[in-house]
């Protein structure tokens, strides 16, 4: 059975007591380095948009935090997400181990530099049209 949040503290509420805590410290740096974003549920967890593009996704389960997407391939983090559980585009942190809190940083600029990025091409292509 899947509850539908309409609001991140709603979610996190719905948490176990050790993943909220670590959820709520993630969710604070991404605020941080995200500071003109929206905070909406997309997908059933907690994401924040810039410019109406999901910049980042996170999410509590019972032993780890997820954010996705996680530039797993890009040789910046192929060999530092190695040492992380998670698919192709994500990443769990384990509740056991400290936030890595640089980590997280590095992952949340490279989502809006690509975001920036995409936007400046799609900038280009429809000037010349």
């Amino acid at each position: 059975m899947s509850i539908n949040f309409s609001t991140t503290s709603e979610y996190i509420e719905s948490l176990p007591p050790d993943t909220k805590v670590v959820f709520r410290g993630i969710r604070a740096l991404i605020k941080k380095l995200i500071p003109q974003g929206t905070e909406r549920i997309s997908y059933g967890i907690p994401a924040v948009f810039v410019e109406n593009k999901p910049a980042v996704y996170f999410a509590g389960y019972k032993s780890h935090v997820s954010i996705y997407p996680a530039p797993r391939s890009h040789p910046d983090f192929k060999d530092e997400l190695k040492s992380y559980k998670g698919g192709k585009g994500t990443v769990q942190f384990p509740l056991t181990d400290k936030i890595p809190s640089k980590l997280i940083t590095r992952i949340v600029k490279f989502r809006l530099a690509e975001i920036k990025e995409k936007q400046a091409v799609k900038k280009s292509k429809s000037k010349t049209k």
